[in-house]
């Protein structure tokens, strides 16, 4: 019989390298260590943000001096307190220490993450944290992921705002309940295994799944799962093989070990979870890290020690194929969430889902049409670092390789994020997206209604799509102006001109100024959900 899950709450210390385990001593839980890679060190980011060449922004609007940019962020240092108030301690770990904090504007109550910059000590911590935050947005609103709020950078910290879970770590529910019935371990396999899907379908490898980085939103039974910490993702590259050996040592991938893995090494993880989650140990055990190494690369499932000779063959079923050794064998996350084992119950195929993609392009079917031509203009601007994840997204859905998506392509392609809406509301969705008008989604025109609006927080993408209406410079965008930009997409009406100025132009002296027009682009650009404490 493997070790029992109560093995698994002992310290968790420092790393160590894996070609060197300390076989003489006893095993403690604790993740496998990056292995560190030489990488050239990248000159620091430009100061942010940069006047336009023709375009002086109005004066609150003046580049700050470089002693005001944080090197983390590029961005002007803030003080985290005049935003929201820290309480007390929830957590603290190696890099950082996590705190209640509430929202002085909204009483909402949200997670804070503040992160010493101390600890951030070269290049490599920097892009890896860069990194992180870049993915934490793209994935924001998926259901079973934290809800990412904000990135804020003083002069001593970094503090990473996001939702509020206050359940614990599915790690400790574990520990203290030893292994679930077979109908809860499917009610929270069906969510580890969503995220995996949700994250894949994004452009997204995990590379870090296990138990301790899964969030009870409350202390309920049925309590809800968030999945959080995103320090060792990646965004997918077509093509690309990936071959440093990350993750934690219960949970990694044989095909890692082997340095030669790519998405499937998440199925994995969330195979070793969910044989967890009905036995109470895991399959791969032993006393020190190197062994588990061995055991992992065997591939040898014990079936037979108490409880397995009990459980049902449709849950044996989806662990062996969620943990077949060749990867390129392995069920995809897709195939797990359709095994008719996990969809037991039908709780997940039948419960309506919002995916992140139907509520932003939702969001963006809402939007006046200068602000559509606006984001149009930014997703033209983007870089191919700014846009990962969405260019894969725009794979997944664009299946038959023509470079644009077809309301067929559009439907499936939400179905399987788990949206379940009406022709109806696809259609609609499809008609705002096609900026054109010529009955496809271009890539662009993807890019630009599902790009996460934490764009709109860089000042240089506003002032570039601001000067693109504002022709001659002068630093307003007037009637003739506007009607001569949305002209070329058959959008130059009096009705939509008016219905714009109306909207827009706060101070209404008939056209619309920077100020005016950041406020435009901004507003309406999070969803805040209420936590409460108890």
């Amino acid at each position: 019989m493997g070790t029992c899950l109560s093995r698994l709450c002992c310290p968790r210390s420092v790393d160590i390298p894996i070609s060197s385990p300390p076989d003489s001593t006893p095993h403690q839980y604790r993740p496998i260590p990056i292995i560190a890679q030489e990488e050239p060190v990248q000159p620091p980011p430009p100061p942010f943000p940069k006047p336009l060449p023709s375009y002086k922004p109005p004066s609150t609007h003046s580049a700050p001096s470089s002693s005001q940019i944080g090197p983390i962020l590029g961005k002007p240092c803030v003080d985290i307190n005049a935003f929201y108030d820290l309480d007390k301690e929830l957590g603290r770990g190696q890099f950082g220490i996590t705190y209640l904090c509430t929202e002085k504007a909204t009483g909402l109550k949200y997670a804070c993450k503040s992160i010493s910059r101390t600890k951030l000590a070269t290049p490599k911590d920097i892009e890896d944290v860069r990194r992180e935050i870049s993915i934490m947005q793209h994935l924001s609103g998926q259901p079973n992921i934290v809800e990412f709020k904000g990135a804020y950078e003083d002069r001593r910290n970094l503090h990473l705002v996001m939702e509020l879970c206050l359940g614990g770590e599915l790690f400790d529910r574990l520990a203290a309940k030893g292994s679930y019935s077979e109908k809860e371990a499917a009610r929270i396999g069906r969510q580890i295994v969503n995220v995996v899907h949700a994250c894949h379908f994004m452009g997204v490898i995990h590379r870090d799944l296990k138990p301790e980085n899964f969030l009870l939103v409350n202390r309920d039974d049925d309590s809800p799962l968030k999945a959080t910490d995103f320090g060792l993702s990646v965004f997918i590259e077509e093509g690309k093989v990936y071959r440093d050996i990350v993750g934690s040592a219960y949970y990694v991938a044989p095909e890692i070990l082997k340095r030669n893995y790519g998405k499937e090494a998440d199925v994995w993880s969330a195979g070793v979870i969910l044989y967890i989650l009905l036995s109470g140990f895991p399959p791969f055990s032993a006393e020190n890290d190197k062994a588990i190494f061995n055991e992992i690369l065997v591939g040898r499932l014990d079936f037979q020690s108490s409880p397995w000779p009990s459980i049902s063959s449709g849950a044996k079923d989806l662990v062996r194929k969620m943990l077949t050794m060749d990867p390129r064998k392995r069920i995809t996350a897709a195939g797990a969430l359709e095994h008719p084992w996990l969809k037991e119950g039908g709780e997940a195929s039948d419960t309506p889902i919002d995916s992140v993609v139907q509520i932003r392009m939702k969001q963006f079917r809402a939007m006046n049409k200068l602000k559509k031509l606006a984001l149009k203009v930014i997703a033209e601007n983007l870089s191919e670092e700014e846009i990962k994840g969405l260019r894969q997204m725009f794979n997944n859905m664009d299946t038959d390789r023509s470079g644009t998506i077809t309301y067929e392509e559009l439907k499936t392609g939400l179905s399987r994020l788990g949206s379940k809406l009406s022709e109806e509301e696809i259609q609609e969705l499809m008609e705002a997206a096609d900026v054109d008008k010529n009955g496809t989604i271009d890539y662009i025109e993807f890019i630009t209604a599902t790009m996460h609006r934490h764009r709109l927080e860089k000042e240089d993408h506003l002032f570039k799509a601001f000067q693109h209406f504002d022709e001659d410079g002068s630093g307003f965008i007037t009637r003739d102006e506007l009607r001569h930009a949305m002209a070329k997409y058959g959008m130059g009406d009096e009705a939509t001109i008016d219905e714009i100025i109306n909207d827009v132009d706060i101070d209404k002296d008939g056209r619309i100024n920077y100020e005016e027009f950041v406020t435009m682009m901004r507003k309406g650009t999070t969803d805040d959900h209420k936590q409460e404490i108890s």
